[in-house]
């Protein structure tokens, strides 16, 4: 049987993208097979092609009104979805096509520090403001709201009262890359089972 396929969504530079294919390059639980941006310049596009996975450039208006998006996914065999980084709310077509296979990662321990404008340094800022002695990222499937899906997995670190946002952030970043493409394996793998 051939390996369920993953397409990772990400906005940015690609550092947890960078782990995912890494983790499954020679992985006989699944594949990455296609990774998918809506910003052209993102450093995640040039990843993606040094590990020889192709990319598709996606636009707001394409994204939001049609459901093209689907026949792209479609046409690479895609299984699972990941979200590294990926600014843009899914639609809900996209989330119905694949109910339980969309997973996020957030670089907080929602549901503190969730929703629309918490990503990247705001929620680090954030997290500094209120004074909290401990972060981490919190794994979730994804819904039509943002960062409000099932939990599937957190991990936590404790912060010094003098970290800064940029502490905060390379901290939780270290846990993102420890624990997020193992977990994108266990959730594979135990829909696996649920089928078998």
């Amino acid at each position: 049987m051939s390996k369920p396929k993953i397409a990772i969504f990400a906005s940015g530079g690609g550092s947890n993208a960078r782990k995912i294919l890494e983790y499954f390059q020679d992985s006989e639980t699944a594949e990455v097979a296609l990774v998918i941006s809506n910003k052209k310049e993102a450093g995640v596009l040039d990843i993606a092609g040094a590990f020889g996975v192709p990319t598709h450039l996606i636009n707001r208006q394409s994204f939001y009104e049609t459901t093209g998006i689907l026949e792209v996914l479609k046409s690479h065999g895609i299984g699972f979805i990941a979200l590294a980084g990926f600014l843009w709310l899914l639609p809900a077509y996209l989330v119905k096509a694949f109910p339980g296979k969309i997973l996020n990662i957030h670089p907080a321990l929602l549901p503190k520090y969730g929703g629309k404008g918490m990503y990247g340094h705001h929620v680090h800022e954030a997290v500094k403001a209120a004074g909290d002695l401990e972060s981490g990222p919190t794994i979730h499937f994804v819904n039509e709201h943002y960062d409000e899906g099932d939990i599937v997995f957190q991990a936590s670190c404790a912060l010094d009262p003098d970290d800064q946002p940029e502490d905060i952030a390379r901290k939780v970043l270290a846990l993102e890359h420890a624990h997020f493409p193992r977990i994108i394996e266990e959730v594979i793998l135990q829909d696996k089972s649920r089928k078998n």
